[in-house]
Formats: C-alpha cells, structure tokens, sequence
C-alpha cells in the first residue's frame, strides 16, 4: 500500500479546510432540503461555478443545482430532479443525482459538461421506498439540451440495476460516475450485499452507447479490506486522471476509533487500467476533531483544480446542535471544502 508520505501522491491532498460549510439545508418545512444536504459534484457552465447536489426531506432525495464565482460562495439554483409520487415511475420517489458526463476527465482540467448526441448526461440513482435509502436503489441516466440545466428528461427505466448483479451489491446500488477512454465508457458504482451488517465495495461497468452495459468481470475491483480502515466500506467512486494514471478519491468505513465511534473518511487508490488498484493505507481526509463541522464524517468527494489550486468538496456531519439550521437523525450534515491552500482566508480575510 502506499504511504501518506509518498512523494506521488502530495499533489492529490488538500490538508486545509474551510470551517464553515459551503452550503447547508434551508431547514424549511416541505422543502427538499429541509433536513441535509449531501453529495456535491462541482463544475464549470456558461461562466460560471455550477454544483449539483442532493437534499433529503426525510421522505427521499431529490437534487439539485447551485452556483458560485469563486467555489466558497454559493447560491441555489433550481431542483431539478423532483419526487412525483402518484406518478407510478420506477424513481417516483426521487433520486440522488451524482455525476454529469465531462468533456475531460484530467483532474488538471477545469469540469466542464460534455455533449453526447447533442445532449448533457446526468447519472441518478433512485430508491423504491420513502424514508433515508429506504430499499435497493437503481441507476438512471436523464438528459437535457437547456442550456440552463433546469429541464430534464428522464428514462421509463433504470439504465442499470442490482437485478442483472452478483450476490455483493443484491442490496442495491449508490453512487454512480461516468468516464470515457478510447472511446468506451466506464461507469463506477457502489453498491451493497444483502448482510443486515452489509459491506459496500466498487464496481465497474463497460458501454459502447451509454445504454448497454456489461459489468467488469474482476469486479468489485475496489475491494474492502478487513484489516484496515475501510474494513467495512469502499464508496462514492470520484474517478479523475492525471496523465495516464487513473485516481479514485473514494470513501472507506468501518473501523471503530478510541472514540468509540466509526467515522466515515476520504481515501484515495490509483490504477494505470482501471481494473486493478493500489490504496493509500490511512485516509487523505479523516473526519475532523471533536466539534468541528466534520467531526462524524468526511466523504463523498468532487474534485475541482482552479488558479493553482485544488479544492476538494465533501460531506461533511457532526452531531446536532442547538441552533443548527437542520437535523438529519441527530446529525448536521453539509457540504464542505478543503483545498491544497486556505484560499479563504485570503478572500475573506
């Protein structure tokens, strides 16, 4: 395994952290984020900073768009992926939209949407039963041709689901990213087994035509590690590249720490063919010290380079405090960022 000392990895870390959230739930009765906020994916549209995130309500997820001109400010734009309960829809519950195809997958690029068929692509996954992923999800993928990101097109039926899978993710699948390399299209996802304890682990899927899809036969090609600190989670892939190195900044849990609690955090693996993988062995971002924003977790990456810089957004938790402007189950969940410099204290300072 590789050590957080190793010189290849130490343009890949972003050890400063904003202590704010960059954006939070409006606490709202009957909005989508009246409870959490989660999952950021952070791109560049038309001149401006675009992130696509998910809201919970307690009934689902729904998502949604926000922008930002300088990516530690941010405004809500529009939901864009909402519930439509009486519809009879296989995602009537809503969805966890969690990625949108990019023109490059360079982690040095600015990201930037990419057309497909004269069309931007959004990866979803949507679960059968209201309440916090309640049921086994499957994946969608909508489309949209407004240049405005708000009107979206959404399929009769998942484009790939756990029913076609293997005994490791019969529980149902997360988190889904889409890249492309010579001309084929490689979706990783995670998914669960069936355990009440379960395990979550990565797989990866193959496409000509973003339709048809044929699973990786050495999958879960990111595995959990019984021995360390992702003993019982491998999750949330965020693939990016960096010449002809492919990098994962994935989630890992299970380990339980003096605290007595297991904390979610970020971890990162490399691969040279997207099959096989080599981890760094601790974290590149732990949860945070007792009473900071993310003392529970940190998780759930989108990576942005940008003037110099590389800024790392994540999910952030800490237990509930009076005053918090929402709860999710005892939790304030946010979005939150670290970079590769405290860049905020130069533009808020």
């Amino acid at each position: 395994m590789i050590e957080l000392t190793d010189e290849r990895i130490r343009k890949y870390l972003t050890p400063f952290r904003c202590p704010r959230p960059v954006l939070h739930g409006s606490g709202e009765d009957g909005a989508f984020d009246q409870m959490a906020v989660d999952i950021p994916f952070v791109f560049m549209h038309n001149g401006l900073f675009h992130m696509l995130y998910t809201g919970f309500d307690g009934k689902g997820y729904q998502s949604a768009l926000a922008v930002s001109r300088d990516l530690l400010h941010w405004t809500h734009k529009g939901v864009i992926l909402k519930r439509h309960m009486d519809s009879g829809r296989w995602d009537r519950i809503g969805g966890a939209a969690t990625w949108m195809i990019k023109e490059s997958d360079s982690l040095w690029d600015v990201p930037r949407l990419r057309k497909v068929d004269g069309r931007y692509w959004l990866v979803y996954h949507s679960y059968p039963g209201t309440g916090y992923e309640s049921g086994p999800a499957e994946i969608g993928l909508a489309w949209c041709e407004d240049e405005e990101l708000l009107a979206w097109h959404f399929p009769e039926k998942p484009v790939f689901s756990w029913k076609d899978g293997e005994e490791w993710e019969a529980g149902g699948l997360y988190k889904a990213c889409i890249i492309e390399n010579q001309g084929t299209w490689y979706m990783f996802y995670n998914a669960k087994d069936k355990e009440e304890r379960w395990t979550e682990q990565t797989g990866m899927a193959f496409s000509e035509d973003l339709v048809h899809w044929t699973r990786c036969t050495d999958n879960p090609v990111l595995r959990v590690d019984r021995t360390a600190w992702d003993e019982r989670f491998v999750s949330d892939p965020c693939i990016v590249k960096d010449g002809s190195l492919w990098i994962n900044y994935y989630f890992g849990y299970g380990k339980i720490y003096e605290d007595g609690h297991t904390h979610a955090q970020e971890g990162l693996a490399l691969s040279t063919d997207l099959i096989r993988w080599e981890k760094v062995r601790e974290p590149i971002l732990p949860n945070g010290a007792p009473g900071s924003i993310d003392s529970g977790h940190a998780h759930k990456a989108s990576v942005v380079y940008y003037e110099g810089v590389l800024y790392h957004f994540y999910c952030a938790t800490r237990p509930w405090t009076e005053g918090d402007p929402t709860q999710a189950y005892g939790e304030y969940r946010t979005i939150c960022v670290a970079a590769s410099e405290p860049v905020w204290e130069k533009k808020e300072g």
